[in-house]
């Protein structure tokens, strides 16, 4: 795999490493086929690359995906809730960050408790009509 940035078959790949912005769990992949790594990653970063997006926010939905119930990468949070603060985020900002990606969790109790009280009332009503039937 080349290291090189101009003209490398892995530019955006190696431009990741350059700046930090790699993360190690990538190296197998890479390592296995580099020009779909290079493809995945240039895909990923024309969101970051295009402006259209400020970098803060940026950070902010990095924060997000990484601190979610499904992803949970202590990582890649850490480095993103860095850099949010070097670009002037507030405590009070990447905490609602925090807090608006927690609601992903709630979807446990919300297809669990409605299963649990129909069980119960089930349950219940089979135990009434043992008692019942004896």
């Amino acid at each position: 795999m080349s290291n090189e940035t101009n003209g490398s078959a892995t530019s955006v790949c190696d431009q990741l490493r350059a700046t930090g912005n790699w993360n190690p769990a990538w190296d197998a992949i890479a390592e296995l086929d580099p020009v779909w790594a290079e493809k995945f990653m240039t895909m990923g970063a024309h969101t970051v690359m295009s402006g259209v997006l400020e970098p803060k926010v940026l950070e902010f939905l990095a924060i997000a995906v990484d601190s979610s119930c499904t992803h949970m990468y202590a990582p890649g949070a850490r480095r993103h809730i860095r850099k949010a603060l070097e670009l002037g985020a507030t405590k009070d900002e990447i905490a609602a960050v925090l807090q608006a990606v927690s609601v992903l969790g709630i979807h446990s109790s919300s297809l669990g408790a409605p299963i649990l009280l129909e069980e119960l009332a089930a349950f219940e009503q089979k135990s009434t009509g043992a008692r019942t039937a004896a």
